[in-house]
């Protein structure tokens, strides 16, 4: 058999013992996997370096490179993370409803593990350690194939984290790593109906259209992100400037990060040349509409492509707009259900893009950079999903259960 199957095979056999640990067992075993982040983090940090000295050989872009890199300060929020969880409540078990029909017939409805979920991601090491640990805590098994660029970083953690469950009642084959860094393995998780109860894609578009084209094992799409921040015309400028800097700048190549602004033309008569000025002195590579290239002369003229293209790095689409109409027609067009932010002082124009907007996450004065499951509270998430079935924005651990009705009667039968 192939690796694929193999490890899908270990993972679902330990999915049925996932469903019999208690909350303390599974919070025993992911204490372990923290303190032992930390003991092996030199071991973990030089497979890192190994990753990290490939992509640069091969070009990697800064950005990139960045969502690529460990080092102690992130190992330890990432240690740290894993203890957050520990700390949230177990989803499993959880009594949603309870009623009793008039036969006599009990009925609960109560969260279940969702069995094995695969992960299908890119170049993100931390997404490992957050994809193990919140399957493990919510029941499930976890089948994890990363990208290759990680390959040295998710091999060396995966090591650490199955060597801590060997020494917990959580069993090591409940964390596999899908080794082969071949199109081929993607291929092969996504057709595992039987072994695979959900497939969950992270990473760039092409990687989510390609499970979510072509999986017959059910998915949650977490989505690319083509995120907007408008500036409507009654905006305060210093505010404006500080969310959409922090939006584009404080880390380009996470999915929440601003890819285009939207700048109505009253505030741009009076506050888009500073503003692009402000970008230009944060190295941020401005893509501008034919409006906004009369304040800023030095940009490029930007494209359609160039306005539905999730960039993930130092550049930033800009376009002026008329009023709110036109910014939502904007984003309806381009969006891609992730993250859209409006900064406005008119609470008219504030309820009518919060409600009309079609996305995961809409925001009213603040950064598109907290759509996040630890900013929100969850401790860590599995992805943003920019679906509406089962789960929609940061996945959390109620996002990874399904559900199951107990019913209990007398001896009811049916007529």
């Amino acid at each position: 058999m192939s690796e694929v199957i193999n490890k899908a095979t270990a993972a679902r056999q330990a999915a049925g013992v996932m469903n019999r640990l208690t909350t303390a067992q599974k919070n025993e075993a992911l204490l372990l996997v923290s303190d032992a982040l930390l003991t092996e983090q030199q071991t973990i940090l030089a497979a890192n370096e190994e990753d990290l000295a490939h992509g640069r050989d091969n070009g990697t872009s800064s950005s990139l490179l960045d969502r690529l890199k460990l080092t102690t300060a992130r190992l330890q929020d990432i240690s740290d993370a894993v203890r957050q969880i520990v700390e949230l409540p177990d989803p499993i078990g959880d009594m949603l409803d309870s009623f009793e029909r008039p036969n006599g017939l009990r009925i609960e409805k109560r969260r279940v593990p969702l069995g094995v979920i695969g992960i299908v991601y890119e170049a993100r090491p931390n997404v490992t350690v957050d994809a193990a640990t919140l399957c493990l805590k919510s029941g499930n098994a976890a089948v994890l194939r990363g990208g290759s660029a990680a390959l040295s970083s998710n091999r060396a953690i995966i090591a650490v984290v199955r060597e801590a469950l060997s020494r917990s009642a959580v069993p090591a084959d409940a964390v596999q790593l899908i080794e082969d860094s071949s199109r081929a393995s993607v291929d092969e998780m996504l057709k595992l109906n039987g072994l695979l109860d959900v497939i969950i894609p992270r990473g760039g578009a092409s990687l989510i259209q390609n499970v979510v084209q072509n999986a017959t094992v059910p998915v949650i799409e977490t989505g690319a992100g083509v995120c907007h921040t408008f500036v409507d015309e009654s905006a305060d400028y210093g505010m404006a400037k500080a969310i959409a800097l922090n939006a584009k700048v404080q880390r380009p190549s996470v999915c929440n990060s601003m890819e285009t602004l939207l700048v109505h033309d009253r505030f741009a008569g009076r506050h888009l040349s500073e503003l692009a000025e402000a970008f230009r002195e944060a190295n941020v590579e401005l893509r501008g509409c034919e409006a906004t290239l009369a304040f800023a002369p030095w940009a490029t003229p930007a494209t359609e492509q160039d306005f539905a293209t999730e960039y993930n790095d130092y550049i930033l689409n800009v376009k002026v707009v008329k009023d709110v109409d036109d910014a939502l027609a904007h984003i309806a067009r381009y969006g891609t259900k992730h993250s859209e932010c409006i900064v406005t002082e008119i609470h008219e124009n504030a309820d009518r893009f919060l409600q009309e907007v079609d996305a995961a996450a809409v925001y009213h004065n603040a950064s598109t950079r907290f759509t996040d499951g630890f900013e929100f509270g969850f401790g860590a998430e599995i992805g943003i999903s920019t679906q509406k079935l089962h789960a929609r924005g940061p996945m959390g651990l109620p996002a990874l259960t399904s559900t199951k009705y107990r019913v209990v009667g007398n001896g009811q039968i049916r007529g």
